[in-house]
């Protein structure tokens, strides 16, 4: 049934969304569309919490009954994807951040769909996203970060990439939490994206595919 899976995991019922998954897909259901639901739920409790009815803990359990359902997911979403890959993305949470839900979700949709993603994980020194880009020559650079303190380590790191003779070499993208224009002006990214599938427009415009 349309929307089942994105109010079973909207309502953290952990059980019975894994259970509908398993026998989605093995009935042959199209795993494009169960992923569509599971970003449809990860709204619903984004909303939620911004409206006090979820809290931290709740995030939290979304996140982790969203991996295991992403896991599920992947093999089935792999075969249906070239195993050439687009191009590289580095990908990872800003200094002073440690949130990965949003971050792991993105790293997930660009593998599927063609990248080699570079993931350095959370709470990324500026000095470890330049060297990333020195080291890999990813024409792409996401960064995320869920608190708004993490807007001033986003400017930091445009500002180091640029200091260290890259900015023209690489678009930068920036997600989670609270962004918007402004918050991209602010830092001096590329773009901003709302959520994973955004991540994955931004990158094929910048390098095809």
């Amino acid at each position: 049934m349309a929307g089942e899976l994105a109010k079973l995991l909207s309502d953290l019922d952990e059980r019975k969304a894994i259970d509908f998954v398993e026998k989605a897909l093995a009935g042959g259901a199209d795993p494009t569309a169960l992923l569509g639901e599971t970003k449809e739920a990860m709204s619903i409790v984004g909303k939620r919490f911004a409206d006090c009815e979820y809290f931290i803990p709740d995030l939290m359990y979304s996140g982790e009954i969203l991996r295991q359902i992403v896991q599920r997911l992947e093999p089935h979403l792999k075969k249906t994807l070239d195993s050439v890959k687009i191009g590289k993305v580095i990908v990872g949470t800003v200094a002073g951040d440690i949130h990965d839900i949003g971050k792991d979700l993105v790293i997930f949709m660009l593998d599927v769909n063609g990248f080699e993603v570079t993931d350095l994980g959370i709470d990324v020194p500026v000095e470890k996203f330049v060297d990333a880009v020195k080291e890999t020559g990813a024409p792409v650079v996401a960064l995320s970060g869920f608190l708004t303190l993490a807007f001033e380590n986003m400017k930091a790191t445009v500002e180091a990439i640029k200091l260290a003779g890259f900015r023209d070499k690489v678009k930068i993208m920036i997600g989670g939490g609270q962004i918007d224009d402004q918050v991209r002006a602010f830092t001096g990214a590329d773009a901003f994206g709302k959520d994973a599938m955004d991540a994955v427009k931004l990158a094929k415009g910048w390098i095809g595919g």
